[in-house]
């Protein structure tokens, strides 16, 4: 298995061991970013990833990303679609990650990556990246528990699908399959940069992973890891979780 490790927060690079990933062929994806606004930077350092995940595709390998935030998704999904795959998104956090520009309080852009896979300020990164906005219906939100006032009234409003990690029901149709760690009990995840407790446990989310895996049909895995410099044990757990996650 090929993993193709962004090691980036925004437009903030991380060191590569901040993401304690098992033996294998490790392909970083690093660049010199342009000067501009946080979102021209995030465009130029995703672009090779979106080519990168359709030159897998359409070699007929399953890309799996991992990198420090849920933005990357962006990246994968246009990239899945360049390669002529018309894919869903099934999206695990704890967060709803629907914000738009306007309606977001904080303007932590990390808050925004689902709604513009829903169409939401395209031309801030959609755009720049060829990615085509999906249907609400083909977007599941699993295991969200933090929502955010505006948040709660376009879900409420929307057909995005919304469960819990035991009970995830499909769309038709390939997959890009994102999981953000902090889905997990903050109990169960120490050091996350946005912990969230009253979540599945680790076992429950990696179990459901593996079901949906199970279905053949996840055209590509993006995982984000947003999470602070590891303390004490949290480096042996991280590498632990990647694992059973890329195992999966």
């Amino acid at each position: 298995m090929t993993v193709t490790l962004v090691p980036y927060h925004q437009d903030e690079r991380l060191p590569e061991s901040s993401f304690p990933l098992p033996g294998g062929d490790v392909v970083p994806v690093t660049r010199e970013l342009p000067e501009g606004d946080v979102w021209q930077r995030v465009a130029a350092l995703f672009e090779p990833v979106s080519a990168e995940v359709a030159d897998q595709v359409n070699g007929g390998s399953r890309p799996v990303v991992v990198s420090g935030d849920c933005l990357t998704s962006e990246a994968v999904l246009a990239g899945v679609q360049r390669a002529g795959v018309d894919a869903s998104i099934v999206w695990f956090d704890a967060h709803g990650d629907v914000h738009t520009v306007e309606s977001s309080t904080s303007g932590y852009i990390g808050g925004m990556p689902l709604r513009q896979i829903l169409g939401a300020d395209s031309g801030l990164l959609a755009d720049p990246l060829g990615l085509r906005p999906l249907p609400e219906d083909r977007a599941v939100l699993v295991g969200a528990r933090d929502i955010d006032p505006a948040e709660a009234v376009f879900l409420a409003s929307s057909q995005v699908r919304r469960c819990g990690v035991d009970d995830v029901v499909l769309p038709d149709g390939p997959l890009v399959l994102h999981i953000d760690v902090d889905v997990i009990d903050a109990a169960d995840l120490p050091g996350l940069r946005f912990p969230v407790g009253g979540g599945p446990s680790r076992e429950a989310v990696v179990d459901s992973v593996r079901r949906i895996m199970a279905t053949g049909r996840v055209a590509a895995l993006d995982i984000a890891c947003p999470w602070h410099p590891p303390e004490g044990d949290d480096d042996a757990i991280r590498a632990r979780l990647l694992a059973d996650l890329l195992g999966a």
